[in-house]
């Protein structure tokens, strides 16, 4: 039967996936809170210029805005923020962006101010005793470069100043968490040059009658165990997760009574996989009590992320399947993963998550059926199946330039997909290679309309989980200590390398993209590789050392773990930092920078545009008004996409076939 495909090299075919199409009603979906009946969540929106916005659902299913026009809920704690607001009882407390003040919101009034201006606030608790909040706070009056953290309450029924400090005198502060009955405060606390994925401390303290805090004990964690996500159960035992096993996994203190003498913590369900993740942001869970005696947990598994429910009494273990028929319903042929934010009642549970083939959404999942239900798409507009490219997860073999033994590698690859088209016999598709952000962070296969524009117009795509990514347990997270721009970059170089020796790829058009750290990965491979043809960074770093210099409190340290503490080794700052060596890039690369970023400052793009552009290299550089580290406004990531593709044409040679790309 003859093929009706049209024939067209890979790189050229036409999509209707354009760039307006894939961010079109794209939203940022997170912080699910449960209030009686209600469900709220908050939803970053590039149609209104990247602005957050909390929605409440009712249980008839209606879904309204909460947030009115004139207010962005977000956060800048520790830079990124997260955990920006709480609901209790239908009054919303929230930080506010433009002045990072906490606003007070009751049905039906405006929002007020309880908070004077100069301090920033996250990681909201109610706790009723008192009527007041628990919140960590920046404090930014003094203009310091570091400004100091601490825990602090609130009163919530009026404006009453900054709020007293409870706790104080470490560098960061996460998750103060009240026990049930009001007597116990718990808290997350790390210091420098430590991350909260290298070494953080659990600690409670007794609050007296007065709300101040009395007798205080550290429960677990230290310098070489990493403490995420405390909760208190309803019965007021505290559960937390740790990695001591060299798996972060779930564990319980065996008493919070200050009197009776503590035993070590008890594992609650011991496995080689992994129950938390890097804390970037407050607010991040992996685990929620339905009863006292019933907990519903995610965890990542080869790259994946699944969901069981744990019998908090016999220790049962029970994987959820959210199995075919639940999916079919959704029009998703496979499983879907809970990413971000679970939270639980009697009744139901509620996630964010997706599938290869869903994207991201809210998701419901009632009890008493296990049939999940998406009660809110990220994605303005549905992909159909045909266009949809699945990703197949890979492992492959690095063998390491310097000393060391070989390593496996993790990945995701898509392959181009388009069924109206088909390539010439023969022909390799181009790959472009995705390095993410963090560097201390992963990738997960759950949709991604940015991929899919690049897999429908011929790209194979391949995502990296390099070394130094998260799931795979401590020691895979360990091996990038020291070694960045090393084992990260070796990876993605061997990555490519393995998909061209499979037939997946071919190696005249290999290219490389990342953002932020993934950003620096991708310099790093272009200027000290030469298995890459083009590349694209956005906001990417180009020099370390200025870097070291000139970043925001939360990162000031991290490359400490890195690259080594500066300026003892600046020297490998200097040699690992792309700027001092584009004698040794020679291949096109295009650059996007935000001019807000404080994360990354533009200098750092600015300063490889020009060091390229007097070379002769060919080099683009895009830059966006009023976007920070990550773009959010709905026609700057449009721009982007579409300059990329194009840059991308370009450089190999490609006829392009997209009357709108």
């Amino acid at each position: 039967m003859k093929n009706l495909r049209e024939e067209r090299p890979y790189g050229s075919w036409a999509s209707p996936l354009t760039a307006a199409r894939v961010t079109a009603g794209a939203l940022r979906l997170d912080q699910i809170h449960l209030d009686g009946n209600d469900v709220y969540w908050v939803e970053g929106r590039a149609s209104e210029g990247g602005r957050y916005v909390i929605v409440r659902m009712t249980p008839d299913g209606v879904m309204s805005d909460v947030t009115p026009a004139g207010f962005n809920v977000r956060s800048r704690v520790h830079e990124y923020g997260g955990a920006a607001y709480t609901v209790d009882r239908g009054t919303i407390y929230f930080s506010n962006f433009e002045d990072q003040r906490l606003y007070r919101q009751t049905p039906g009034q405006a929002p007020e101010a309880l908070t004077p201006k100069g301090y920033f606030y996250a990681d909201y608790r109610v706790e009723a005793v008192h009527k007041r909040l628990i919140a960590v706070r920046e404090d930014h009056t003094r203009g310091d470069a570091a400004p100091p953290n601490t825990i602090v309450a609130i009163q919530a029924g009026g404006a009453g100043g900054a709020g007293p400090v409870l706790v104080s005198g470490a560098d960061f502060y996460s998750d103060p968490i009240v026990s049930p009955n009001g007597q116990s405060l718990a808290w997350i606390q790390w210091n420098h040059p430590n991350m909260p994925w290298d070494g953080t401390e659990l600690w409670i303290a007794a609050v007296k009658a007065d709300g101040s805090l009395g007798a205080r004990e550290k429960i677990a964690g230290g310098p070489d165990e990493s403490i995420f996500q405390p909760e208190w159960s309803p019965d007021g035992t505290l559960y937390f997760v740790s990695d001591r096993s060299g798996w972060w996994n779930l564990y319980r203190s065996p008493s919070t009574s200050f009197r009776a003498g503590r035993g070590p913590a008890e594992p609650v369900h011991a496995m080689a996989a992994e129950f938390g993740k890097p804390q970037w942001t407050f607010g991040m869970v992996t685990y929620a009590f339905i009863s006292r005696d019933r907990l519903v947990a995610t965890y990542v598994e080869d790259g994946r992320w699944r969901m069981a429910l744990v019998d908090t009494g016999t220790g049962k273990f029970e994987p959820i399947d959210l199995h075919p028929s639940a999916a079919a319903a959704l029009g998703a042929p496979v499983p879907l993963q809970p990413t971000e934010s679970i939270r639980a009642n009697p009744r139901a549970i509620y996630f964010v998550g997706g599938s290869a083939t869903e994207a991201t959404a809210i998701v419901r999942v009632p009890l008493d059926s296990m049939n999940a239900v998406i009660l809110r798409s990220s994605s303005g507009e549905r992909i159909q199946p045909e266009w949809i490219s699945v990703p197949e997860a890979v492992t492959f073999r690095v063998v390491p330039k310097a000393a060391g033994d070989p390593r496996d590698v993790h990945a995701f690859y898509y392959p181009p997909t388009n069924p109206g088209v088909t390539a010439p016999d023969g022909e390799r598709p181009p790959l472009l290679v995705l390095t993410h952000g963090g560097p201390t962070g992963a990738t997960s296969d759950v949709l991604d309309p940015e991929v899919q524009f690049w897999t429908s117009r011929g790209f194979a795509v391949l995502d990296v989980n390099y070394s130094g990514s998260t799931g795979y347990g401590r020691p895979y997270r360990d091996r990038l200590k020291g070694q960045w721009g090393i084992v990260d970059v070796e990876d993605a170089v061997g990555g490519a390398e393995a998909m061209v020796a499979q037939g997946k790829a071919d190696a005249a058009r290999l290219m490389i993209r990342g953002g932020s750290a993934g950003g620096y990965t991708t310099l790093a491979a272009l200027t000290f590789h030469s298995t890459f043809k083009a590349g694209a960074s956005y906001y990417g770093i180009s020099d370390i050392e200025v870097l070291a210099h000139d970043t925001h409190k939360f990162e000031s340290r991290y490359l400490d773990s890195l690259i080594g503490p500066y300026p003892a080794a600046r020297d490998l700052y200097v040699n690992r930092s792309p700027i001092h060596f584009t004698d040794r890039l020679s291949c096109p690369l295009i650059l996007f920078q935000g001019l807000e970023d404080k994360v990354v400052p533009p200098n750092q793009s600015a300063m490889m545009a020009e060091a390229l552009k007097k070379k002769g290299v060919k080099v683009a550089y895009v830059t966006f008004e009023g976007e920070q580290h990550g773009f959010r406004k709905a026609e700057n990531i449009i721009r982007a996409l579409e300059e990329e593709l194009a840059f991308y044409r370009d450089v190999f040679g490609v006829p392009g076939s997209d009357p709108n790309c």
